[in-house]
C-alpha cells in the first residue's frame, strides 16, 4: 500500500505478494464440496470476492463457481476444489486462508486475513 495514496493498486503490490496463495484448508473444502453435491451443482470450486460494505468497509463475498474468468487468479485446495479470486479482489485477499467452522459454536466460513487492519464482531467485515 502507498503511504502516500493509502490505496492497494496493483502496481504498489510487492512482488512476493504478486505470486502469493490463497489456501483454503480441507474442512473449508469439505464443506464446500457437500455443497456442490447437496445442490447437483456443476461448480468445482468457489469464487471469492471483497465488495464494498459491512461496518467495517469491506465485505466477503463467496459464491460457487464452475469456470475461470479473463483476470483470474486461480488456486488448487484440498479435494480437488478450486478457488477463483479477480484481480482486484486478490489485492485485498493475498495470503488469506478459509477456513470452516462448524458445530454448535461454529460460524461458518472463516477467512483469516493477514490484510485487514480492523474486523466487525461478526467477522463477515474488514478494513484494510
Amino acid at each position: 500500500m502507498s503511504p502516500r495514496s493509502g490505496r492497494i493498486s496493483w502496481d504498489n503490490l510487492p512482488m512476493n505478494k504478486k505470486n502469493a496463495t490463497i489456501n483454503i484448508t480441507k474442512s473449508a473444502a469439505t464443506q464446500i464440496e457437500e455443497i456442490i453435491n447437496r445442490e447437483n451443482s456443476a461448480a468445482n470450486g468457489i469464487r471469492v470476492g471483497v465488495r464494498g460494505g459491512g461496518c467495517s468497509g469491506l465485505t466477503y463475498n463467496i459464491d460457487l463457481e464452475k469456470e475461470e474468468q479473463e483476470g483470474d487468479r486461480v488456486f488448487d485446495g484440498p479435494l480437488g476444489i478450486k478457488l477463483y479470486v479477480d484481480k482486484k479482489s486478490y489485492l485485498f485477499l493475498v495470503g488469506t486462508v478459509l477456513d470452516w467452522s462448524g458445530g454448535l459454536n461454529g460460524k461458518g466460513f472463516e477467512f483469516s486475513n493477514p490484510n485487514a487492519t480492523a474486523t466487525c464482531g461478526c467477522g463477515e467485515s474488514f478494513a484494510a
